[in-house]
């Protein structure tokens, strides 16, 4: 249940916000999903100078983004043109949100750097072999475009297969969100490798961390295989059958025997209220946006330990939560985010 990073030149704001409606009711992914290619180019010099000089970040009207992603996926694959996907849709976004012509400009280099088409082509679902070396070139695309700027992490995805965690496996290497179900999502890559990078002090060889609205199981395997055998993951997911579905996913990755020798659980639970049993955490990552942030999983953050939680309704931040050996709290803000609402499972299944 997660989400992507939000990242728009300050020019696009008054035409976003012509865009934005009351706050959102549904947590279905359908109406969770926007652009977000923004941030992959933001390493490119002038793209950098665009972003330097943003004086504010705002959210698009998600519904109509995803009825126009869904659009434009069904006109790829009429003209079945590897990369068409990708090329289509920036232009589409940027003609609809960018009322600066100098955006579209900067992010020309990328759109026709074939690594970067890398991420976005269509094709016939991969053999083993295949999804292998797609899996590969994936986390290089994102290591060239800075998005992963550490050699830890780097592996631990390139280790990790994220093609065996989501239901269509030629979406897998697209850096979007993914829907995986009642109302719940899979994070955007990107927003994966932020948060690896975050916590990856605290994601040490013997360490525990906790993923609450583990989802696929994705990123929960990821911490697992950084915390190695000798450390402990324990993954909350309040819909049973997501649960389920994480364990056999799991079971097909890198991550299995860590699973196998009980270093790796996953269990159904209200992930507001944490895990106690295997508290204090020194990483705790959670999935979905809190109105605040949960007092249990503060009490159950190790002194020394760190936090990433997505904090607000409508406008929402990732926020890094520190806590300190004194056991006071540092709170700083990392992003403007969007993510799925961390409510109840009654309130998610119902889109409430």
């Amino acid at each position: 249940m997660q989400g992507l990073r939000l990242l728009f030149p300050s020019t696009a704001t008054c035409t976003l916000k012509k865009l934005l409606t009351p706050p959102i009711q549904s947590s279905s992914s359908s109406s969770s999903y926007s652009y977000t290619r923004t941030n992959l180019f933001h390493q490119h010099q002038h793209q950098q100078q665009l972003c330097t000089t943003c004086n504010s970040n705002t959210h698009l009207h998600l519904h109509t983004l995803f009825s126009l992603h869904h659009f434009l996926k069904a006109s790829c694959h009429f003209f079945r043109m590897q990369g068409t996907f990708y090329l289509v849709y920036f232009f589409a976004i940027c003609m609809i949100i960018c009322n600066d012509h100098h955006t579209l400009l900067y992010a020309l280099p990328a759109v026709f750097d074939p690594q970067m088409l890398l991420l976005s082509s269509f094709s016939q679902p991969y053999g083993t072999s295949r999804r292998t070396e797609r899996n590969k070139e994936f986390v290089e695309t994102l290591q060239h475009y800075g998005v992963i700027k550490s050699k830890k992490v780097a592996d631990v995805m390139g280790t990790i297969d994220r093609g065996l965690f989501v239901s269509d496996e030629t979406l897998a290497y697209v850096d979007s969100p993914m829907s995986i179900g009642y109302n719940a999502t899979i994070s955007a890559p990107h927003m994966h490798a932020m948060c690896l990078e975050l916590l990856e002090q605290n994601l040490q060889p013997g360490m525990r961390a906790l993923d609450v609205g583990s989802g696929t199981g994705y990123l929960t395997a990821c911490f697992a295989k950084m915390v190695e055998k000798q450390g402990h993951v324990v993954g909350v997911e309040h819909i049973p059958e997501l649960a389920d579905s994480s364990v056999k996913n799991i079971e097909k990755s890198a991550a299995a025997p860590l699973l196998k020798d009980g270093a790796l659980q996953i269990h159904v639970g209200d992930g507001r209220e944490g895990w106690p049993e295997h508290a204090p955490y020194d990483a705790i990552h959670v999935g979905a946006a809190a109105p605040e942030i949960p007092r249990p999983l503060i009490d159950q953050l190790k002194p020394g330990g760190r936090m990433v939680i997505p904090v607000g309704n409508m406008f929402q931040d990732l926020k890094v939560v520190d806590k300190n050996q004194d056991g006071s709290i540092s709170v700083r803000s990392e992003t403007p985010v969007r993510y799925v609402p961390l409510t109840s499972r009654d309130s998610q299944i119902q889109g409430i």
